[in-house]
């Protein structure tokens, strides 16, 4: 589309393209976070102090804290898959709106 014969036909700008790439950043920034508060998490939980279930319990406690630790990342996995869903979505919901605007005005 060119304006006063500017351009050409069926060139396309892309004015998203930085917005995503910024949303990718904060959303990389913010899985990096809770994956360096993961060994936080997992000096949080508490230890037994019983000589003798200690040997046996460290194993079910570090068990713990693997399956925790895997659970917080699967979570966080899937946050940001969904929010990445949840934008493509409004963008296709903007260039409906748009398209539905431009044939209103046409139509």
């Amino acid at each position: 589309m060119g304006l006063f014969g500017f351009g050409g036909k069926g060139k396309v700008i892309d004015l998203g393209k930085r917005f995503r790439e910024q949303e990718e950043e904060k959303i990389l920034n913010k899985s990096s976070a809770v994956q360096s508060k993961i060994p936080e998490i997992q000096n949080a939980l508490p230890v037994v102090s019983n000589e003798a279930t200690e040997s046996e319990d460290s194993d079910s406690i570090e068990e713990r804290r693997k399956k925790l630790a895997k659970r917080l990342m699967d979570m966080t996995t899937k946050m940001d898959e969904l929010s990445n869903q949840i934008y493509i979505l409004q963008q296709r919901v903007e260039v409906l709106e748009k398209k539905s605007k431009s044939s209103d005005v046409s139509g």
